[in-house]
């Protein structure tokens, strides 16, 4: 969708950028200890994303793999968001939840994706109302965005409907964190295509 924005217009929305201040993991009602280690085999912390994985490839979901859960842990949630939209809040790319405890990690396309089923259903809408992974896909000439992969350890099944959004899952998980962690990924398109 972003891939046409000319260079220029990227350039000049550079400064504009939603910021990690104002990442899901910033609410106040989420702080848990940072206990969880979130891990991708397709990139290592604060390093390119592949392009396998972004609206310039396949569009898949990546793989994901957490360990280090807490004993109490009913079920994981993962909240996807770029920090470095040029927008007032950061893009949503991903709600999931119902993760069982037990499983460490989801593969590669495991998530819904344009043009790709997934095997995971329990995916909620992302910031453009779909029930899929939206796929990294920054303005070109914008520069690198952090796209941020969050993990959290909940207490209890999370009861959503199918449809839910960022603020029903906010409003879920509210109370219910026992724990946990992120992975950062980075992913910029080149000013020129």
């Amino acid at each position: 969708m972003l891939e046409k924005t000319p260079a220029p217009i990227g350039q000049m929305l550079q400064r504009l950028r939603s910021g990690m201040d104002k990442l899901v993991w910033e609410d106040e009602t989420l702080q848990a200890p940072d206990s969880i280690v979130v891990t991708s085999d397709a990139f290592a912390p604060d390093t390119p994303i592949p392009a396998r994985y972004t609206a310039d490839g396949e569009g898949l979901s990546p793989p994901i793999g957490w360990h280090d859960l807490p004993p109490a842990a009913s079920e994981v949630a993962l909240i996807v968001e770029d920090a470095d939209s040029p927008t007032p809040i950061p893009l949503l790319h991903l709600i999931a939840w119902g993760l069982p405890a037990g499983t460490a990690s989801l593969p590669e396309g495991a998530l819904p994706s344009k043009g790709h089923a997934g095997r995971f259903p329990t995916v909620g809408k992302n910031s453009f109302r779909k029930r899929e992974y939206l796929p990294p896909d920054p303005p070109n000439g914008h520069g690198h965005h952090r796209y941020v992969f969050q993990v959290f350890a909940v207490d209890h099944p999370l009861d959503l409907r199918r449809d839910c959004d960022k603020d029903a899952i906010l409003h879920a998980l509210c109370g219910h964190v026992l724990a946990r962690g992120r992975l950062v990924g980075l992913y910029e398109r080149g000013a020129e295509r």
